[in-house]
């Protein structure tokens, strides 16, 4: 039994030639993989001024491009638009495993005078999977500004440490009822996105760190599935217009450490043209 975990920044649709096609996104994530969770970056809605994007809703676009799958949706900027329409622009995750939990997390966006920057967030989602319960998070870490993306490395670890310690609570959940009486928030965890951070930065050292406490820490699924291998380049690798420079790498799947050991395999799609950045693909394993 495996679980296949697919992430990638879609650039809402738009492909290295600058077309916005959602048809291609959603040719080229089954061509790569029959994957069982898609986890999408920088999907629009109401932005008809982003180049190629008609202002439709992308994310009611995917989900039904992907009937098979539950479709959940994060908007890290929603702001007015015209006629009482609002403007939308985040992540997704689709999966065709069971959600038990969702959460959507503001992630910290700390002034940063004269740098252009947007909100951000983390989409998190626990499935129940032949894996047993695994809270899968899609996110998109600030680009520009190296004192914002820090932050929200600093509260995508908050919040891994929260989860945990709320599998590891006491507290009956037989004793509560309402809402009160949540579904669990799954300990073992998948984090992926476009970090806008390098594997040799200081962001990607801080998200690996150690945790106090037996807190299992993040674990680089690449690293962990090809020891010693240099990170194939995720982004600038056909897109010359907006990437005139060497292709480099700011895409990555973190698992817990306790999922380290289930690590099968990841790889890049370099082929794909279909957005500025390349998919990755997590597989996991099922031990006997």
């Amino acid at each position: 039994m495996h679980v296949k975990v697919l992430s990638w920044n879609i650039q809402w649709g738009r492909g290295a030639e600058g077309r916005v096609d959602l048809d291609r996104i959603a040719s080229e994530t089954r061509r790569i993989a029959d994957a069982d969770v898609i986890c999408l970056q920088e999907v629009s809605a109401g932005y008809p001024d982003l180049p190629g994007c008609d202002g439709s809703d992308q994310f009611a676009a995917l989900a039904a491009r992907f009937p098979d799958y539950h479709a959940i949706a994060g908007a890290a900027t929603d702001v007015a638009g015209p006629s009482m329409l609002r403007r939308l622009f985040g992540n997704m995750i689709l999966s065709r495993y069971p959600v038990l939990r969702i959460g959507r997390q503001l992630l910290p966006w700390p002034s940063s005078p004269g740098v252009p920057s947007m909100q951000r967030i983390a989409l998190e989602a626990t499935l129940d999977t032949p894996l047993g319960p695994i809270r899968v998070t899609s996110t998109h870490l600030e680009y520009y500004s190296l004192e914002q993306r820090l932050a929200q490395v600093q509260r995508l670890r908050e919040l891994h440490k929260e989860a945990v310690g709320h599998m590891r609570s006491t507290v009956s959940l037989q004793q509560v009822s309402a809402p009160f009486m949540a579904a669990p928030r799954a300990a073992a965890a998948i984090l992926a996105g476009d970090f806008n951070f390098t594997p040799d930065s200081q962001e990607f050292s801080e998200m690996t760190a150690l945790f106090d406490g037996g807190i299992p820490p993040y674990v680089d699924a690449w690293g962990r599935a090809h020891p010693g291998a240099a990170h194939v380049p995720t982004l600038g690798v056909h897109d010359k217009q907006q990437w005139p420079g060497p292709p480099f790498t700011t895409d990555f799947i973190f698992v817990s450490e306790d999922l380290a050991g289930l690590v099968d395999d990841v790889r890049v799609d370099s082929a794909t043209t279909a957005s500025d950045h390349q998919p990755v693909l997590l597989t996991l394993r099922q031990t006997t």
